[in-house]
């Protein structure tokens, strides 16, 4: 083995050896959807004079990382690599199979420049704050990095414009909104933002930051998940250094505390966090909190601590209904860039019910899919995509499930709609059940007649043909019909 050749193993297992660090940085970083996706199929290809390049499969993946993961790659590529750091990327090209046998052809790019962020008000700057006579230690300090500045920990991407507004989430965002405008000079101090996991809590958090950085670029803003502030506490307390880390979260103005739950496990953390909370609330600064559960179910936590998160406003976000959820994978995918069939877009808005966060990674992963195997996005694709975050949406529609859909949106019973009353209300009801349960399902009009106590195939017949006839005539009628067909038939997809 020549010299050469040895340089370049060398440089290659360093290489892996580097972007493995960096993949460990990087996992804490992103939820584990994104990392699977965009970070897994990256391969470490040399480093040479603290110049990691790593090599991606395509264009559209390089556009995707610089655009969304920039400043994390560039964070990272420091911290393992040093302040000299650097980054470099290798683009696989398209090849023909003769081509793909040999060594694959790439194209060779530089990561962007990951400037410092600017000071400001609501930066701390480490140097700065031990050459003050109160020797306050910061706790947002990495081992091993000098003149570390922490900003407020805020995504840039998290507002209020981005935060679409439903029945489910008006009251914590309206709230949300007058505390930006006014934070601590409101009655809603503190407020404690609860719901369940994925369904926006974080996103509205760090939206309350961004705004009062925007309205109020004086204040001090500090978002912080309560696992990190108890590991913060932890450390600090082996080092007998309780004092700083209560003095530090003192000179707050508006504290972002995600995730309180956490708490319960942790009563020394408890008592810490009562020192800091009454400071800040006696001295008129913001406090706001989220939680998987209401303050009623927190077990574990003190009751000072409970009494004194029941002086602000509890506001729940609530699972999204179908019209937010649509709204959302419309604003994803305008944000994005993204094209994708309305159908599609309706199914996926029907079928992810419950988590916004699964509703945002299933655009991502369409995308993804369609991009890395050169397809287009369609209900076929949606729906392998889907087996991944919804376990039961593949199941055939009954008449049963039309019949309770209809009940549910006409606001009739289920033994009403069975029974052989002849108001109008009802008749109607009944009628379309059995146009669509004629539509979208296998089964015969006897057998759709046997399930509205044995009614006959030809009083199927008629009210199929009624309805097609109001249709025809009643714009009203035409348009709820049309409301609830869209439902059976999402349904049935």
């Amino acid at each position: 083995m020549t010299p050469s050749q040895q340089n370049i193993n060398t440089s290659n297992t360093d290489a892996v050896t580097a972007w493995e660090k960096c993949l460990g940085i990087i996992k804490d970083n992103v939820n584990w959807r994104a990392f699977q996706t965009w970070f897994e199929p990256i391969k470490a290809a040399a480093l040479v004079n603290g110049v990691l390049t790593i090599q991606v499969p395509s264009q559209f993946f390089y556009e995707w990382l610089e655009e969304h993961y920039v400043e994390l790659l560039g964070k990272t590529i420091k911290r393992v690599l040093g302040r000299e750091g650097r980054l470099e990327y290798r683009i696989q090209m398209e090849a023909n199979a003769q081509q793909r046998q040999q060594q694959p052809a790439t194209m060779q790019l530089p990561g962007s420049a990951h400037p410092k962020a600017p000071k400001d008000n609501n930066y701390v700057n480490l140097d700065y704050v031990m050459e003050d006579p109160l020797k306050i230690k910061n706790p947002f300090i990495i081992p091993g990095m000098k003149r570390v500045q922490i900003d407020p920990q805020l995504n840039p991407n998290s507002t209020f414009d981005n935060y679409i507004e439903g029945e489910c989430n008006r009251l914590a965002r309206t709230a949300g909104v007058h505390i930006a405008q006014k934070p601590g000079a409101t009655a809603f101090n503190p407020l404690m933002i609860f719901g369940g996991t994925g369904c926006g809590k974080t996103h509205l958090l760090q939206a309350i930051g961004n705004e009062v950085r925007r309205l109020h670029p004086n204040k001090s803003v500090l978002y912080v998940s309560t696992e990190k502030f108890i590991n913060q506490f932890i450390d600090h307390s082996k080092n007998q250094e309780v004092n700083d880390f209560i003095h530090f979260y003192q000179l707050i103005d508006v504290l972002l505390l995600d995730d309180i739950h956490l708490f319960v496990s942790a009563t020394k953390t408890q008592d810490v966090f009562f020192a800091i909370f009454n400071h800040l609330h006696q001295n008129g600064k913001q406090i706001v909190l989220t939680s998987d559960t209401p303050p009623k179910d927190l077990e574990g936590m003190q009751e000072r601590l409970l009494s004194r998160f029941r002086w602000g406003l509890h506001a729940e976000i609530q699972s999204p209904d179908y019209d937010t959820r649509k709204a959302i994978l419309e604003m994803k995918m305008r944000n994005e860039g993204l094209e994708i069939p309305e159908e599609v877009v309706q199914y996926v808005a029907y079928n992810v019910q419950n988590n916004v966060r699964d509703l945002e990674g299933t655009v991502i992963s369409l995308f993804a899919q369609a991009t890395l195997n050169k397809k287009e996005i369609d209900l076929e694709l949606a729906k392998r995509v889907l087996k991944n975050f919804v376990k039961s949406s593949f199941k055939e529609l009954s008449i049963e499930d039309i019949q309770k859909m209809v009940c549910n949106f006409y606001n009739v019973t289920y033994n009403d709609l069975l029974s052989k009353t002849r108001k109008r209300e009802i008749v109607q009801a009944r009628q379309i059940t059995m146009y669509l349960a004629k539509k979208f399902t296998r089964n015969s009009l006897k057998s759709i007649g046997e399930h509205f106590t044995g009614k006959d195939h030809t009083t199927v017949i008629h009210s199929c043909q009624t309805v097609e006839n109001l249709m025809d005539t009643d714009s009203a009628y035409k348009e709820k019909l049309l409301e609830i067909q869209q439902k059976v038939q999402l349904a049935a997809m």
